[in-house]
């Protein structure tokens, strides 16, 4: 049977899902009383949201052919579901709003699918817009892929217009997958019994692991035997089947098909996404994924101290149908047992928190977002320094830490690196200038500027991606109105000034408290922080200072006043030197419990800093 395997790419809100949804009308798969709009959007905080965040499989028929559809999201936060859904297709439609036009994100998806080879289906939708520009559109397309304005299909995902036209082109353009032999890729001239690769996997309550697959070669049938190369371990292929969206059994799973095998496996950690499933424990693994780097981390950590198996159990889960997601236990000294949690943004950062709360029912704090670092060390035996895990492997002198209390003495570091990014950001002409002043306050180095059209402009940056992390989205939409749309990809680490900033309560620093940043920015950063800590750090009976240090040098301060307590209210005149001897008896009084005291630093008072 004909079979085309291909996605829909395109940037957040042009209408992906949507176009998902017409073509599973037209096509039959689904009968009108049965749909609903988003149908591919199963997860509710999708629907809330209006986004895409996993990618969602479908198999349609149309003309005769088996047409495999898979749905992508459009945030950056979510690029890596789109490389897995790009790994197991032939082709993609590239769906271009006619009233916006190319968006930041529009060129890191194009570019993603140019580097897996895949045929381009250029789509412009929303045409029934009052807005909509099709011919401004379509010219900035075909400069892009080099097309005829021909090639550049109008349709209204919404109204239904044109979608045939698509299939058609879908049926027409897209290669079958038997027209690539891995045979002759790989030199063999033997075939394999089966190969296919994981680009995804859900833990299912009742039957285990299921591992979305994209059958490579040879055949899987229900009740045989499989093996997890990578995982190293042997299952029986429950069920087998495809996506309509929803499960459908089937009696076996062929060559160039995409569609789901149910493991059983209840080690959630053996089904993993990028791993090969064979018939044969001897044969070569498929090319996997590339290992997705976090770019993000925070700390996830119970509210109540009990919390902690069900949260060690539900990010396991999550982790499974969830790739980017890096995990690894951590202690705080105020909130006790928790996880160092890797992100690949904010939303997808916001996303997991909501899925482990709403799914898994866990109540959460979570600390504010941070970034990795590369720490290089003088010492012949960094182990005594800092602890051996976070040491690298290849490198024994270099450390790898995101939570600035694992921070060595600055006497034993030759230099710090940070995670730099190239960042795009499309705004209009007006703009520049605000976009220009956003990028240099957080340490952004313009590289170039290039001209879309008269009114737009693609500018690009080098910029640390400490300083994207946090609230830079919002600050960009606010300078540009809401126009502007950016998009980032890592550059790999560059040595900085970077220092640990102390707060210093009562002269002790709170290790709880520190952060890590660049010299340049420390007096700021050291200025609210500890600005906060006043109106949270309850008062005594003597004066706090609050300080903020790098090593021995304090960069900002404020002070906490003492409770003031009238001693001498009850005199009623006399002599002044009976007023003076009270208030010097409290004064001696306050000195010696300032000797003794300490600051509470309550949970409340360290989430206000920490907490976003």
């Amino acid at each position: 049977m004909d079979i085309r395997n291909f996605c829909i790419i395109a940037h957040i809100d042009h209408g992906k899902s949507t176009l998902a949804d017409r073509m599973i009308e037209l096509t039959g798969t689904k009968q009108h009383r049965e749909m609903k709009a988003q149908l591919l959007d199963t997860m509710d905080l999708e629907r809330e949201r209006g986004i895409t965040i996993k990618l969602q499989p479908v198999r349609m028929q149309y003309a005769g052919v088996q047409l495999n559809l898979i749905d992508t999201p459009g945030h950056t936060d979510f690029r890596y579901e789109v490389s897995r859904s790009l790994a197991a297709c032939e082709g993609a439609i590239l769906l271009v709003d006619a009233s916006q036009g190319i968006q930041a994100q529009t060129l890191a998806v194009l570019y993603m699918a140019m580097e897996h080879n895949l045929t381009i289906i250029p789509v412009l939708n929303k045409i029934d817009l009052p807005a909509a520009d099709p011919e401004r559109v379509t010219e900035e397309v075909t400069k892009l892929l080099g097309c005829t304005p021909d090639a550049v299909l109008r349709i209204s995902a919404k109204e239904g217009i044109g979608i045939e036209g698509v299939l058609t082109a879908v049926v027409e353009h897209v290669p079958d997958p038997s027209s690539f032999s891995l045979r002759k890729a790989e030199g063999r001239s033997e075939k394999a019994e089966g190969r296919a690769l994981i680009f995804d996997a859900v833990m299912d309550p009742y039957r285990g692991a299921v591992a979305y697959v994209r059958v490579m070669e040879g055949t899987f049938h229900k009740g045989q035997p499989i093996h997890l190369l990578k995982g190293e371990a042997r299952f029986e292929a429950l069920e087998v089947g495809h996506f309509s969206p929803q499960y459908v059994a089937d009696a076996a799973l062929h060559e160039g098909e995409i569609g789901y095998i149910v493991t059983g496996a209840k080690d959630v950690l053996r089904v993993r996404t990028g791993d090969t499933v064979a018939i044969s424990p001897d044969s070569q693994p498929l090319p996997g994924y590339r290992e997705v780097q976090p770019m993000v981390f925070a700390g996830l950590y119970p509210s109540e101290a009990d919390g902690y198996p069900r949260l060690r159990d539900a990010l396991e889960k999550l982790s499974l149908n969830d790739a980017a997601l890096s995990v690894e236990p951590e202690r705080n000294i105020a909130l006790g047992n928790g996880f160092r949690c890797g992100f690949l943004g904010l939303l997808h950062m916001d996303i997991v928190q909501e899925r482990l709360e709403r799914e898994y029912d866990c109540d959460l704090i979570i600390t504010a977002p941070s970034v990795r670092y590369e720490v290089h060390l003088h010492s012949k035996r960094p182990a005594e320094i800092i602890r051996s895990s976070l040491l690298k492997a290849d490198e024994p002198n270099v450390a790898v830490l995101s939570n600035p209390a694992d921070f060595p003495d600055p006497a034993h570091i030759a230099e710090v690196r940070e995670p730099w990014v190239q960042l795009e950001i499309l705004c209009r002409s007006q703009d520049v200038g605000a976009v220009m002043t956003l990028a240099q306050k957080r340490r952004g180095v313009q590289k170039s500027m290039e001209y879309l059209d008269a009114d737009r402009v693609l500018v690009h940056f080098e910029i640390p991606l400490a300083g994207i992390v946090s609230d830079f989205f919002d600050a960009l939409k606010s300078a540009t109105s809401g126009y502007a749309s950016m998009s980032y990809e890592p550059l790999g680490f560059r040595a900085g000034d970077l220092v640990k900033l102390q707060i210093l309560l009562l002269g002790e620093p709170t290790d709880a408290l520190s952060t890590i940043v660049h010299r340049s920015e420390a007096q700021d950063v050291g200025a609210l922080v500890c600005k906060k800590l006043k109106t949270v750090i309850p008062k005594a009976q003597y004066q706090i200072p609050i300080q903020a240090a790098i090593g021995a040098k304090i960069v900002a301060r404020e002070t906490l006043s003492a409770f003031r307590k009238d001693v001498t209210g009850h005199l009623y005149g006399g002599d002044v030197s009976r007023k003076r001897k009270l208030l010097e008896k409290q004064k001696k009084g306050k000195k010696r419990l300032k000797q003794m005291g300490k600051v509470t630093l309550t949970q409340e008072a360290f989430l206000s800093v920490l907490k976003r």
